[in-house]
C-alpha cells in the first residue's frame, strides 16, 4: 500500500481460539480498495479461519474489522453480504440436489413472483461477461468439480461483492482458464473491487496480487511487494525453512507390467460414457501422469480402477489377474492397491470418525485389528501412534477427530493408510489439491519413495507443471479417451495445453 492511501479493508488484534488452540493471534491485515492481496501460509495457519470471521461464520474473542475506516461488526453471514463481502470457499457452499439459477439466488432478496426463466437469462450474460460460461438450468450434482468452482465465483458476483474472498479459487481450473480468470480478477479490482486470493500457488500469487501477507501458526510473519518476491521467499515465510521446487528421480527400469487396461469404458452418475475406450500398461517404478481439463472421465477412470465404478466394457488386469468384475471388498482382501480420492473430506475420511479409526477403514474386520469380531483398540492406538510419527501428521492423539486437522493433515491420514501394506498400485487422484508447498513437497516425496520401492502409480492431476515433475509418461485425457500418451522428459506445457483443450497436435504412441 502506497503512503498516505486509506485501506478499504482493515482488521486490527483479530484473535479466534478453539478451546486451548489459537487459530488467529492478534491479526493485523490492510488492503487497499481497487488491490489483490495475497494471503499465504501452511494448512493450518489460520488464513481460511480468518476468513471466515470476515464472512461472518466464526465470532472473534479479540479485535476489530474496518470497511472504509468505519467499525463493522459481522455477525453473521447475512450480514457479510449486507455489508458487501463474499467469500468463496475451498470446499463448496453448494446444494447438490438444486440447479446452478437457484444456487446462485438462494439467500437473495426475492420478489413475490419469482421468474426463473428471467433470472437465467441474466445469470447467462453475466457467466458470459466473466468468461465463466455455464448452463443455469444443470443440476450442481452433476456438475464436474471445475464448473461446480464457477457457479461458487458467480453466486458472489451475483450479489455485487465489494470484497470478495477467493479461497484456493484455482485449484480446479486449467492453465488457459487460470488465465481467462485471472483477467477477470483484475477487472474487478480495476472497477474497485478489494480482493483476498487465498493460495498455495507462489507463481500465480507472485503474477496476480500487488501485496502478499504470510501467516504461520496463526500470527502474520509478514507483508511484502509482490514484484520484490520470489517463491523461495515467501516459501521460506510460510513453512520457516528452504522448500526444494525441483525434485530429483533415479531412473526405472522395470519390464513387469503391474497394471494392463484394455479398451475400458465406464459410465458416470447420470449413465453416460465417461471413460471410452481407453487402453494403457504401467509398470512397476512408474509414474503414469493423466493430465486433462477436470471433468473428462478422469474421476470414473480412477474409481473403475480401484473397484468403486463398475466397467461396461473392457478388462482390467492387475499384476497377471483379471479384476474388472472383482468388488471393492475382494480388492481390498486380496490385492494391495492405493487410492487416493480427489477429495478427502468427502471421499477418503469420515470427519467425525478419530485419527486412529479412519487408518484402518480398509482393515477394521482383519488381524490384527479386529480379533473375533472384536475391534482390539490398543492395536489400534498404536498403529495410529506409528502412523502419526512417520506421516508427520501434527496431531497429538490418534484419538483426534480428523475433522480437527488442517487439510495437509488430513491428506497425510489418507496417505498412511493407503501406503501402508506396500501396495503395488497407487491410484493417487489430485493428491496435492488445496495443500501448500510444504505439504505438497511432502505428498510429492511419499509417492516418489513409493515408485523407488517399485511401486506402479497413476497420478492424476490438473496442475501440468506438477505432471510433468512427477511423471514418467504423461496421458491427456479428452472427453473420456486418451488422445495421447508422451515422454514426460520431451513433453511440453503448450503441446499438453493444445491437446487438453482437444487439439489434434500430439499422436498416440504404441
Amino acid at each position: 500500500m502506497r503512503d498516505g492511501e486509506t485501506a478499504y479493508l482493515r482488521l486490527e488484534g483479530i484473535t479466534k481460539r478453539f478451546g486451548n488452540f489459537v487459530a488467529n493471534d492478534s491479526i493485523n491485515l490492510k488492503v487497499n480498495a481497487g488491490s489483490i492481496h495475497g494471503l499465504l501460509g501452511e494448512n493450518g495457519a489460520g488464513k481460511t479461519t480468518l476468513m471466515n470471521i470476515l464472512c461472518g461464520l466464526y465470532q472473534p474473542e479479540a479485535g476489530q474489522i474496518y470497511l472504509h475506516d468505519r467499525a463493522v461488526q459481522i455477525t453473521s453471514p447475512k450480514v457479510a453480504i449486507a455489508q458487501g463481502i463474499g467469500m468463496i470457499h475451498q470446499h463448496f457452499m453448494l446444494v447438490p440436489q438444486l440447479t446452478v439459477i437457484e444456487n446462485i439466488i438462494l439467500g437473495s432478496p426475492l420478489t413475490l413472483r419469482l421468474n426463473l426463466k428471467q433470472k437465467s437469462r441474466e445469470i447467462l450474460v453475466m457467466s458470459e461477461r466473466y468468461g465463466l460460461s455455464i448452463d443455469p438450468l444443470a443440476k450442481v450434482g452433476d456438475l464436474p468439480v471445475g464448473t461446480q468452482q464457477r457457479v461458487e465465483i458467480l453466486k458472489a458476483l451475483y450479489r455485487q461483492a465489494k470484497v470478495l474472498i477467493l479461497d484456493e479459487p484455482t485449484a480446479v481450473l486449467t492453465p488457459p482458464e487460470v488465465q481467462g480468470f485471472f483477467k477477470v480478477l483484475r477487472q474487478l479490482a480495476a472497477a474497485n473491487h478489494t480482493i483476498l486470493f487465498i493460495s498455495h500457488k507462489l507463481d500465480e500469487i507472485l503474477s496476480l496480487c500487488d501485496h502478499i501477507t504470510v501467516l504461520r501458526r496463526g500470527r502474520v510473519v509478514g507483508t511484502t511487494i509482490a514484484h520484490n518476491s520470489t517463491r523461495q521467499d515467501l516459501a521460506r515465510l510460510m513453512v520457516g525453512r528452504d522448500v526444494l521446487f525441483h525434485l530429483e528421480k533415479a531412473a526405472q527400469s522395470s519390464d513387469h507390467i503391474v497394471l494392463e487396461v484394455q479398451n475400458l469404458q465406464v459410465r458416470d452418475d447420470r449413465h453416460l460414457n465417461a471413460v471410452q475406450n481407453v487402453s494403457f500398461t504401467l509398470k512397476a517404478g512408474e509414474i503414469l501422469g493423466v493430465a486433462g481439463v477436470d471433468g473428462n472421465g478422469q474421476r470414473e477412470l480412477a474409481d473403475a480402477i480401484a473397484g468403486l465404478r463398475p466397467a461396461t466394457a473392457g478388462e482390467l488386469i492387475l499384476n497377471g489377474q483379471l479384476i474388472t468384475r472383482w468388488t471393492m471388498q475382494q480388492r481390498i482382501k486380496r490385492l494391495k492397491i492405493g487410492y487416493i480420492p480427489e477429495d478427502r473430506q468427502k471421499m477418503g475420511l469420515i470427519l467425525r470418525f478419530s485419527i486412529a479409526r479412519n487408518l484402518i477403514l480398509k482393515g477394521f474386520q482383519q488381524l490384527p485389528f479386529c480379533r473375533n469380531g472384536w475391534l482390539q483398540r490398543g492395536a489400534i492406538a498404536h498403529h495410529a501412534t506409528q502412523a502419526i510419527q512417520s506421516f508427520d501428521i501434527r496431531a497429538t492423539s490418534g484419538k483426534l477427530r480428523v475433522s480437527q486437522l488442517s487439510g495437509g493433515n488430513q491428506q497425510k491420514v489418507v496417505l498412511a493408510r493407503e501406503l501402508s501394506g506396500d501396495p503395488s498400485l497407487i491410484v493417487a487422484m489430485q493428491p496435492t489439491r488445496g495443500l501448500d508447498v510444504g505439504a505438497t513437497e511432502y505428498v510429492q516425496q511419499a509417492l516418489l519413495t513409493e515408485r523407488q520401492r517399485g511401486a506402479a502409480i497413476l497420478y492424476i492431476s490438473t496442475e501440468l507443471e506438477e505432471i510433468m515433475m512427477m511423471s514418467d509418461r504423461i496421458a491427456v485425457l479428452y472427453e473420456g479417451r486418451f488422445v495421447a500418451i508422451l515422454d514426460a522428459a520431451t513433453a511440453t506445457v503448450e503441446q499438453l495445453g493444445l491437446l487438453m483443450a482437444g487439439s489434434p497436435a500430439g499422436r498416440l504412441s504404441p
